[in-house]
Formats: structure tokens, sequence, C-alpha cells
């Protein structure tokens, strides 16, 4: 079968497309940059812009199925799924988060391009076998957040040493992806997608350490100082503020706790943040110059 891909050259769609290719699947991944896409050779390579869906008209011919990535559709997502429904398509899996129904200012991740609401929204009102896939963060997130700080020293400084997450591997999320796309049997469901344990920043930071054989230690900083230091290195203050305000909103409870969902649509546990770690162990390590 035909899949067309959005987001097929980012984090969670290059995952989408290999796991796809992968189980025989011909895929059609969008890009606006063909030249820099460096996918898999059996992978369709097209130009366009979901944001734009008349860029994508021509490329939906014989396409039976969707990945609408939450990031790359803008406000144009109900549009995308009209064009894909009328030659032909019958599914669409809609990359979704944990937190779609949080007040929209606790949601920083739409300062970024996220329309996690409104992708979830036009998947349902499409008349496409859909599913939802509420994410919870990813454990790519921590490198983003303290792996400057670990390739420097062994103290990572941060806001709430407690504020918890349910860490999912991202490889987990694109194979529920995967799933949803290729069969029905998830058709119709808004999958609530953690990783297997809820953890602690400080906890987080711990397992990084005994993963990669050092001996971290989690400091905690006020929000405002981290704040001034996220902004100060070129994060726009708006997402900023807004992730201080997340953090500041959840640091007394288990913001997204465990669901089983992810195991019974894998048939298997899901990957654990240190499984995680471990395959990613060489991006904490500092690169010797010599």
């Amino acid at each position: 079968m035909k899949i067309l891909v959005t987001g097929a050259t980012g984090g969670v769609g290059r995952l989408v497309v290999e796991r796809l290719a992968g189980a025989g699947a011909q895929v059609r991944a969008v890009t606006r940059t063909p030249e820099k896409a460096g996918l898999p050779a059996a992978v369709e390579i097209v130009e366009g812009d979901p944001s734009r869906p008349d860029t994508l008209a021509p490329h939906l011919d014989g396409v039976e199925a969707v990945f609408l990535h939450s990031r790359t559709i803008g406000t144009a997502a109900d549009r995308l799924l009209a064009l894909a429904a009328e030659r032909g398509a019958r599914r669409v899996a809609a990359l979704s988060a944990l937190n779609v129904d949080d007040p929209l200012d606790l949601q920083p991740s739409r300062l970024r391009g996220d329309r996690n609401k409104e992708a979830e929204a036009a998947a349902v009102a499409s008349g496409l076998a859909w599913t939802s896939l509420r994410a919870s963060a990813f454990a790519s997130n921590a490198l983003q957040a303290w792996g400057a700080q670990i390739r420097r020293g062994d103290v990572v400084r941060y806001v709430y040493a407690a504020f918890q997450e349910s860490p999912l591997d991202e490889r987990d999320l694109a194979e529920a992806a995967s799933l949803a796309l290729l069969t029905d049997d998830l058709a119709g469901r808004r999958l609530e997608l953690t990783g297997p344990q809820s953890l602690s920043h400080e906890e987080m930071v711990a397992v990084i350490g005994e993963v990669i054989g050092r001996p971290l230690r989690f400091e905690e900083v006020p929000p405002e100082a981290i704040a001034h230091h996220m902004i100060g290195i070129g994060l726009p203050e708006p997402f900023v503020r807004a992730l201080m305000d997340r953090y500041t909103h959840y640091a007394g409870q288990e913001q997204h706790p465990v669901t089983g969902d992810l195991e019974k649509v894998l048939g298997r546990p899901p990957r654990t943040f240190a499984d995680w770690v471990a395959d990613h162990a060489a991006a904490f390590q500092a690169h010797d110059p010599s």
C-alpha cells in the first residue's frame, strides 16, 4: 500500500518512514527540501508544503493512508485530509500529545508550531479511519535540555528536581504510528502513549549517569534563572515562559501517569528511558579533540 508521510525528515517522521519502508509499504515522503532528505533509497521523496495542501495535490493519487504531523500542517489539516479523501485515501494517523486538552498556555510546543489539537480534530472529522497518537514527552528532550551540560561536566542545573514525566522512546511511537497506518486495528482510538516509567528530572539525570558510567548530580535552579539562560542562548521568550509555566503548574503532581496503551499496541513492553540513553550514549559524552 502507498502511504503519504508529512514531516518525513523530522525526528519522528523519519522514524515512521523507516519503519513503514521496513514493513514493505510504498512510502511517499513529503519534504520542502528533497535534496536534503537523506531517506532510504526505496522511499519516494516528493516536494511539498503540508501547510499549503495544494502543493501536495499531485502527490495524493494512489495514496491509501496519511501520516499527519502536527508541526508541519499549520491550520491546513482539514483541507489536506479532504483532498486525500477525494483521491481515495482510507486512513489517517495524526500525531498529537497527551497535553492536547490542557489550556493552550500550558502547551509550550504550540509556540514551536505544533498544532496537536487541530490535527487530531481534523483526523476525527475527516471521514477516514482515524487514529490519534497522543504522545507523552519524548526521551530525546533530555538530550536537548541537558546534553551540553553533561558533555561539559557532571552537574546538571535545571528546574524542579521532582517534576515527573513518562519519557517515550520515539522509536516506539513510530512503531505505533506504522501499525495505525497499515491496519484498521487502531482505528477510532485516541491512544495515550507513554514510556513505561514516570521519572523525575533528578531520576532521569541519575539514569543517564548510570548508563554512561559517570556520577551525574542534579542541582535545582529557580525557573527565572533557567528562563534567563535559555532566552540568552537564543530560545524564543514566549516558548521559554510557557515551558516554565508548565513545569510550575505540574511541579507537585505526576504530569502524565504511565498508561498501558503502548504495550497493548506493540504487544511488548515499551523501551525504557535507560534503553534510549544506552542507544544515544555517545551524544552525552565529550568528544576527545585528539
